[in-house]
């Protein structure tokens, strides 16, 4: 009889195998950058979709169906229009996720409404993005709030007792890249800043694609600021640093947002030219296990499967918050925009739940309030998590922040 019930189960386990490969996949379609510039942080994004389908897949799917990403190149918000179109033409996608900038993710996430198919936000921060309330979109991942509250608890809680001097004496210039992303932060920053009584000298902006920034480390200059944060990308920030560098400008801490935390700036401005950088990004790989049980998982599996380490944080953001969506849809039942949001609005995980930290918990615009953020350090040629305490691993101590 035992052996009976042993052939009935292996028999039953190759019946659903069978279905499963015998169903079309679910296809998601993944809209990010994956030409010019930005190509290998819109690759990275990806790579998250591309891990989280995997592990769906190993068991057994989604929805009873494989998860198969399919790649649309967007480098800018009409080339993202162009993108959905594509991908629902031709490749018939179930549902899409993304994206690297929220100008791509504006205008990709309105083109899949008109198809009524689900959007999906992992990276992009700009506040605009959930408050059009489109019946399609949610968002996992942080948004620029979360990035301004941040930087207000690393100011108050790590610099200002490092730098010996109260919160409310520092004296801090803001400046940002001049899309909804860097200004929504930006914006957010002075409201906060100002309302505790800190003393804002300055407020700055540049395009993201600057080519010259010394006027704007001239003005930095001029109002001597003890702390300067700056939000942008990776090439504009890395101009900013060589500018700093060039000019002998070396406020008490230098606050990075987003990003200045890649292989790219290191190479850009070596060991030296990054040492003692703060950046306030998300959850990394190298936080404590106590913040983030199994994050170590994360990354065998990413060494395992693309034989390097990440390059940036969205990988990880990016595969959290696909599983999150996976359990939406599971729940709904459907890929249905309806009928997932409505099953994402009742999904109730506390901090801790996910790979990287994360809980979730949406408010009414599906803005995730239990995604947050990490402070890390350059140091030594490394990027290092020292903020919040409880991300911090043993050993690890703030380095002096003023850059030489």
């Amino acid at each position: 009889m035992k052996r009976f019930f042993q052939l009935a189960a292996f028999a039953a386990a190759i019946s659903a195998a069978s279905a499963f490969a015998q169903q079309p996949p679910l296809k998601m379609g993944a809209i990010n950058p994956f030409s010019g510039p930005m190509a290998q942080y819109g690759a990275e994004v990806t790579r998250g979709f591309e891990m989280a389908a995997d592990k769906v897949n190993g068991s057994g799917g989604l929805l009873g169906r494989k998860v198969q990403i399919v790649n649309g190149d967007a480098s800018n918000p009409q080339q993202a229009i162009q993108a959905v179109e594509q991908l629902m033409n031709r490749d018939k996608v179930d549902f899409f996720g993304g994206t690297y900038t929220s100008g791509i993710s504006n205008t990709a996430s309105d083109a899949a409404m008109r198809f009524d198919r689900v959007y999906l936000e992992t990276i992009a921060l700009s506040e605009d993005l959930t408050m059009r309330g489109l019946p399609n979109y949610l968002r996992t991942g942080p948004n620029a709030e979360t990035f301004a509250i941040s930087t207000i608890d690393t100011l108050r809680d790590l610099v200002a007792p490092t730098v010996k001097k109260p919160f409310r004496d520092l004296k801090v210039w803001i400046e940002h890249e001049d899309s909804s992303y860097g200004t929504s932060i930006g914006q957010k920053q002075k409201r906060l800043l100002e309302a505790f009584g800190v003393k804002v000298v300055g407020i700055g902006s540049h395009s993201g694609r600057a080519v010259d920034l010394n006027d704007t480390v001239l003005r930095m200059k001029y109002a001597a600021p003890d702390v300067l944060l700056e939000t942008g990308y990776v090439a504009d920030g890395n101009l900013l640093l060589k500018t700093m560098r060039d000019q002998g400008f070396k406020p008490m801490a230098t606050v990075f947002i987003g990003t200045g935390d890649t292989p790219e700036t290191l190479q850009s401005l070596g060991a030296a030219g990054v040492e003692g950088l703060l950046v306030i990004t998300y959850p990394r790989s190298d936080v404590s296990e106590k913040f983030a049980p199994g994050v170590k998982g994360f990354l065998d599996a990413y060494r395992a499967k693309y034989k390097s380490d990440p390059i940036q944080t969205q990988s990880l953001t990016s595969f959290v918050g696909t599983q999150i969506l996976f359990e939406a849809i599971q729940a709904a039942g459907s890929t249905e925009p309806g009928k997932v949001l409505a099953a994402a609005a009742k999904m109730d995980k506390p901090i801790g739940t996910y790979l990287n930290g994360f809980g979730v918990k949406f408010d009414k615009n599906f803005q995730n309030l239990r995604a947050m953020t990490t402070t890390v350090q350059w140091q030594d040629g490394k990027v290092v998590t020292v903020f919040p305490k409880s991300a911090v691993n043993p050993g690890v101590v703030l380095k002096p922040m003023t850059r030489q």
